[in-house]
């Protein structure tokens, strides 16, 4: 009888702790959904980042630009990187305009390991440990999966994608030794959707977003909570990086202005967002593509122009 009772107890005791388990993952789960109805309706407060050591990758021009003069109205140390010495020199300059007390532009390929490395080493010696980093650049080549260069289709992921890796590796280690850090990276709704004839820029941007993503779980894992991390993914801006670009629909998915982009990006740093879709109508599509049926997707595809979004491109125009 004894044992028989002590058995019982045994297969008790793993239900107790299922059930204690379950309902502090509704207890928890409750809250975070109150918390997020809340800052739905009250802007969470945003936090200062005067004298944080900001790197933005591709900030020679365009978004790169914008981002890096909001950042130098905001009090910030800037690090900017570019290819184009000519370009971020001009944005050294401007950011010294707009207030900026400390600027350093170095001059980088970030498509290239090696030189990543080499100029981060750089920035550490003579800058200090980046606290905030932007990986901005991209390239796109707008060319059908089957006529692009594999040459072209390389540099995309080294540019797009790669380089966030070589940045994460750079500049992570200091961020975790601090606890103290924020990772941005400038994804795409190209990262989200699949469009056509944009078969390796899709590739790298849907690569880009899964690797932050999958950053932001490990530093979740190991409750490294000082280290936030930011992904953003806009529709076409006009930075002349998609020159020739048109919207069907306008109204739902306007071709955006980069100043209305900067802003919505850098308040999302600022209160610290995980996600960022631009415009809003962005957060629709991606419910609408969880369960609509495969043709009805298409259909609204088609509607919403996205098939010939690329018919007119253009290729680059650089814009200041």
């Amino acid at each position: 009888m004894l044992s028989r009772c002590a058995g019982v107890s045994q297969n008790m005791a793993p239900d107790l702790n299922s059930a204690k388990k379950l309902f502090i993952f509704l207890g928890k789960s409750v809250f975070a959904l109150l918390e997020a109805m809340v800052f739905a309706l009250i802007p969470k407060p945003r936090k200062d980042v005067a004298g944080e050591i900001v790197l933005v990758t591709g900030a020679g021009s365009g978004l790169g630009r914008l981002l890096a003069l909001s950042f130098a109205h905001l009090g910030s140390v800037l690090v900017l990187w570019d290819i184009s010495k000519e370009g971020n020199e001009e944005t050294c300059k401007m950011a010294r305009e707009a207030g900026a007390t400390r600027v350093y532009a170095y001059t980088c390929d970030c498509s290239r390991r090696e030189e990543v490395y080499r100029v981060a080493d750089q920035v550490k010696k003579e800058v200090g440990d980046v606290s905030i980093l932007i990986n901005n650049a991209g390239i796109v080549t707008g060319k059908n999966f089957l006529d692009c260069p594999d040459e072209l289709m390389e540099k995309s992921f080294d540019v797009n994608f790669k380089a966030h890796l070589w940045t994460y590796k750079a500049f992570l280690p200091a961020m975790i030794a601090s606890n103290h850090g924020h990772l941005v990276c400038i994804s795409s709704l190209a990262g989200l959707i699949g469009a056509n004839g944009l078969a390796d820029y899709c590739a790298s941007k849907f690569a880009a977003f899964g690797f932050a993503e999958s950053v932001f779980v490990e530093t979740f894992v190991r409750k490294q909570t000082g280290i936030k991390t930011t992904i953003v993914c806009p529709f076409l801006i006009k930075t002349g990086m998609f020159e020739g670009c048109t919207t069907r629909c306008p109204t739902l998915l306007p071709i955006l202005e980069p100043e209305y982009a900067v802003r919505k990006i850098v308040d999302a740093i600022l209160q610290e967002k995980l996600y960022l879709y631009i415009p809003r109508f962005l957060y629709f599509m991606m419910f609408l593509k969880s369960f609509m049926p495969l043709k009805a997707a298409l259909l609204l595809t088609e509607y919403l122009g996205g098939f010939t979004l690329m018919d007119g491109f253009l290729g680059h125009k650089k814009q200041d």
